[in-house]
């Protein structure tokens, strides 16, 4: 007879789930197994990028970090070694995407909020940066990193109060802490406070003698001081503990700048071609494949020159220009490349060479961000036999301050000068002095260097004076106020475009009998063409050579308050100065 199979009953149906449970745990097992195997592969890359990264092998440490995200895709570590390099190459929001990656992978990890927070600012994103270094000081109270980096972003957003607030609890809290004491000191010398701020610095020397960043940036506060002997020997210390070759390079340039001003100048242009180096932060690579001049005979050959830096200094270098036109001779040629708002001003000056624009771009490749500049109009119709920096040639041509020649080196509309010339004369007896108070850029770091148009009273009240703007960009606001506060009229001259129309500006500086002006592009554009130009400035500056006059141009003459950036004790000087000239002028 046949039997019935048994009816399942509580216990075989558990032991049926028990066994589909425990198939369950076992495919568990594998993929955790499989896991491991994949963070094991994963990390042993990992070990090979982080070698590359100690080496200084930035791009092959990518390389290698990018492999380890690959092997294993839930691996933090490597997405958080990915994103330093992709920052330190210039990726900077590629990179905040990668940390972003490797947070959220493992959020407890406080070392990616202040990673995460210095991308951030480096993309100018300072609230969000101000966030995550807010919640690396709740997570790591005891470090120094948080406050340090929560007070300098508070600075760059311009709440220097809170900022100072911020590193003076921090040292309260962790008062041997040398990294806190040094960021408190330049939060108070990029405002303008470099005076106080050596009290600081030299409070977290004591505490760490080997600190190379430290020494970089006392070296800065004394430069501001004028101070130079101070600042060299900072920045030689400063070389002397750098570990990392950027900081090395940094040091270099501040150092090459320092001994300019020094009026060392045969050794300071020598050293400040460090600007040439690829490895340099600012490098720009120029679009040509011929060779960079280092001194050869020029005679017969033909040289690019391209301008570099800043409006002011494709100027102030341009005095350089008429050797290289010697240079050459006869049977060579001049390229020179410039703002396209200079060709018209520096064709005229040197009608012999070619003159054309440089166009910037920005290239994004492997080895990170590359700041690219093309000069299509020498490099298209045949490479150059040598191509230099602007700044290039001082090495060779100006050794000692007697090589300058301070004569005028560029040539403005003659048509125009007469021009506006009759237009001054229009507005009545007394000399014309042009004016300019300031840079377009005026971020909270720049605005020390400049005394604003509010405390000129005692200048623009010199009696017999007519004033003319020469500042650029909008001003309509403060030459209104100027008249309210002062019950004086500045003069503009309508139709010039003192921003884009650089002639024209040449050609009025040209018809003005003098030109006070801070240390900007006005002032040189006046400068160059032969115009007597008085610099107000807020301590020494290296383009002064260790003089007190700028002795790339015909005639200047600087001034300076005692300590730095002292403008209510500067500016009635100026004024007493001015009131003098007038009555000699009239």
């Amino acid at each position: 007879m046949a039997q019935l199979a048994a009816v399942p009953g509580l216990n075989s149906l558990t032991g049926i789930d028990a066994r589909l449970a425990a198939i369950a745990k076992l495919e568990m097992l594998s993929e955790e197994m499989e896991a491991l195997e994949a963070r094991r592969k994963s990390n042993a890359v990992l070990k090979r990028a982080v070698r590359a990264w100690q080496k200084g092998e930035l791009v092959r440490a990518g390389q290698l970090a990018l492999e380890a995200t690959e092997e294993d895709a839930d691996n933090a570590k490597a997405y958080h070694v990915l994103a330093m390099a992709l920052s330190r190459m210039g990726h900077q929001h590629k990179a905040l995407v990668t940390y972003e990656r490797a947070f959220a992978l493992d959020p407890e990890d406080p070392e990616l909020l202040i990673n995460l927070g210095l991308a951030a600012w480096n993309l100018k994103l300072t609230a969000g940066a101000a966030k995550m270094f807010q919640l690396y000081i709740g997570a790591c109270p005891d470090s120094p990193l948080g406050y340090n980096n929560l007070g300098s972003v508070q600075s760059d957003m311009g709440d220097v109060d809170t900022a100072i607030e911020t590193l003076r609890a921090a040292i309260y809290r962790m008062p041997g802490e040398s990294v806190l004491w040094n960021a408190l000191a330049t939060v108070l010398a990029e405002n303008g406070r470099v005076e106080e701020s050596l009290v600081f610095y030299n409070e977290a020397i004591r505490l760490d003698a080997n600190f190379s960043r430290l020494y970089h940036n006392i070296g800065y506060a004394y430069s501001h001081l004028g101070r130079l002997d101070e600042a060299l020997e900072s920045y030689n210390e400063s070389l002397a503990c750098a570990l990392d070759p950027q900081e090395q390079m940094e040091s270099r340039h501040s150092r090459a700048i320092c001994l300019i001003g020094m009026g060392r100048i045969a050794e300071g242009f020598a050293e400040f071609e460090i600007r040439n180096d690829q490895r340099f932060r600012a490098y720009v690579h120029h679009m040509t494949k011929a060779p960079l001049w280092k001194g050869e005979d020029l005679d017969g050959k033909r040289i690019l020159i391209v301008a570099e830096q800043g409006l002011g200094d494709e100027f102030m270098f341009a005095n350089i220009l008429p050797d290289l036109q010697d240079a050459v001779g006869a049977d060579g040629k001049l390229d020179i490349a410039v703002d396209p708002r200079l060709i018209p001003l520096f064709q005229r000056s040197f009608p012999e060479a070619d003159v054309g624009q440089y166009e910037d771009r920005t290239l994004l490749d492997k080895d990170g961000n590359k700041s690219l500049r093309f000069i299509p109009f020498s490099v298209d119709k045949s490479e150059p036999d040598y191509w230099a920096p602007m700044a290039t040639p001082l090495q060779f041509y100006r050794k000692a301050l007697g090589d300058f020649p301070r004569k005028a080196f560029l040539v403005p509309d003659p048509a125009r000068v007469a021009a506006y010339r009759a237009q001054l004369e229009s507005f009545g007896p007394g000399p014309k002095v042009g004016i300019c108070w300031r840079s377009m850029m005026l971020g909270a770091k720049r605005a020390k260097y400049y005394s604003a148009l509010d405390a000129w009273g005692p200048i623009l009240k010199v009696p017999g004076v007519t004033f003319v703007n020469l500042q650029y960009g909008d001003c309509a606001d403060e030459l209104a106020r100027a008249a309210e506060l002062h019950g004086v009229t500045i003069r503009t001259i309508d139709g010039l475009d003192l921003k884009n129309d650089i002639d024209g500006a040449a050609a009025l500086s040209a018809a003005l009998d003098l030109v006070l002006s801070a240390p900007t592009a006005a002032a040189a554009t006046a400068a160059s063409i032969g115009a007597e130009v008085w610099f107000l400035t807020a301590g020494r500056t290296w383009p002064q050579l260790g003089t007190d006059e700028y002795p790339w141009y015909r005639k200047t003459t600087v001034f300076s308050p005692e300590k730095f950036g002292a403008w209510e004790e500067l500016i009635p000087r100026v004024g007493e100065a001015l009131a003098a000239f007038a009555k000699t002028a009239g």
